[in-house]
């Protein structure tokens, strides 16, 4: 896979306004992504919702949650045992920035078991 398909680059499940809008976001998703990432590590150890994340960029959510989901994806946030509220008023997940020493040391730990199974 390279750098821009799915899951490193925005992406679509059907041709059509999807992929347009895929291809419309894949330039500013890593700035995005940047400014999301630095909303949470100011915030650590609280946590945020990415509701909460959008409303304090003035960005949309439907352009946040997924930059949340791709930083949790990367090992950047983790959920907490905590909820919040999104905008629809529904249950959301609260997610926590990981600072990196526990990141390096989870890569590690990976590793270990990793090579442990072989």
């Amino acid at each position: 896979m390279t750098a821009d398909e799915y899951p490193d680059a925005p992406g679509f499940k059907a041709h059509g306004p999807s992929e347009e809008a895929a291809d419309k976001i894949a330039a500013s998703a890593s700035i995005v992504r940047a400014k999301v990432l630095a909303v949470f590590e100011a915030a650590h150890p609280q946590g945020r919702t990415a509701d909460e994340v959008a409303h304090d960029l003035h960005l949309s959510i439907l352009t946040v949650r997924p930059r949340v989901s791709e930083l949790h994806r990367d090992g950047e946030l983790e959920k907490t045992p905590e909820r919040g509220k999104n905008d629809s008023g529904m249950s959301a997940t609260v997610w926590r920035y990981v600072p990196h020493e526990k990141q390096d040391f989870e890569a590690w730990a990976l590793g270990k078991a990793l090579e442990g199974q072989k």
